[in-house]
């Protein structure tokens, strides 16, 4: 994919929180259009990175690039004005409970526009019906399962319609069906809507069943970068290890 443009460039990222070291020296280009899938255990700095890329954390070191702004030197007025490019979505969904399911879509477009109301809620309704979500507009998020939370957090990620949408643990606390329907609400949206989509997790059949490439943290470090067949296939015993889920191996359990 050397020949596709950058979408978003980390370059040498470092950080720290007090003397420990969460993300040492990241260097890495996602490109447009793809599925990137960033994976490692817990602790391996996965969710520090995809925060430090939308830029709600800045790098003790290096730095992040979008359309070759520098995301980390920009004030914040600058940086709202990306942000707003981006779309995210949470891995508890992090609806507001008081709201409708409409209500939660439509929370960005309320606070970040000018649109009419009528609009809202149809552009609200319109990105619901490409979630499967027709019909639940005036649910709240109590009368939802935990899968159809996640399509509602996606459907929101995606209400002004973003360049890059990240999602962190998109399939956590989801059953396996549950979790094969948000991994292709993933692939559709990437392909319909030429979106670029980087997910955090550690789950190995995601993995699988979306990426275009994979990279794979080991306490901070940027242990291998490949497609899913090259990432299957590596000889580095970390990422046999983490990918066959087994208990011999330098990854050690504490």
């Amino acid at each position: 994919m050397s020949d596709q443009k950058v979408a978003i460039s980390v370059q040498n990222v470092s950080r720290h929180f007090s003397t420990h070291k969460v993300l040492d020296d990241v260097t890495l280009d996602i490109y447009r259009g793809e599925i990137f899938v960033i994976m490692g255990g817990s602790g391996s700095g996965k969710s520090t990175l995809l925060r430090t890329m939308i830029g709600a954390i800045k790098p003790s070191g290096g730095r992040v690039l979008f359309s070759d702004r520098d995301l980390t030197a920009l004030n914040d007025e600058e940086a709202e004005k990306i942000k707003r490019r981006f779309g995210m979505s949470f891995q508890s969904a992090a609806l507001l409970d008081f709201l409708t399911v409409e209500e939660n879509v439509s929370l960005p477009l309320k606070e970040h526009t000018n649109l009419d109301e009528k609009i809202i809620s149809l552009i609200a309704k319109m990105k619901l019906g490409l979630v499967g979500l027709v019909g639940f507009e005036k649910f709240y998020p109590s009368q939802l399962s935990g899968g159809m939370k996640k399509r509602v957090g996606i459907a929101r990620a995606i209400a002004m319609d973003p360049e890059i949408v990240f999602y962190d643990e998109p399939t956590a606390g989801l059953d396996p069906v549950a979790c094969a329907v948000i991994d292709k609400l993933i692939l559709d949206l990437t392909r319909e809507l030429k979106l670029t989509s980087i997910v955090v997790t550690h789950n190995m059949e995601s993995v699988f069943r979306i990426a275009d490439r994979v990279g794979m943290l080991y306490k901070g470090k940027l242990l291998e970068v490949g497609t899913s067949k090259e990432i299957k296939r590596s000889d580095n015993p970390i990422v046999k290890q983490f990918i066959n889920g087994a208990l011999e191996g330098p990854i050690t359990i504490t």
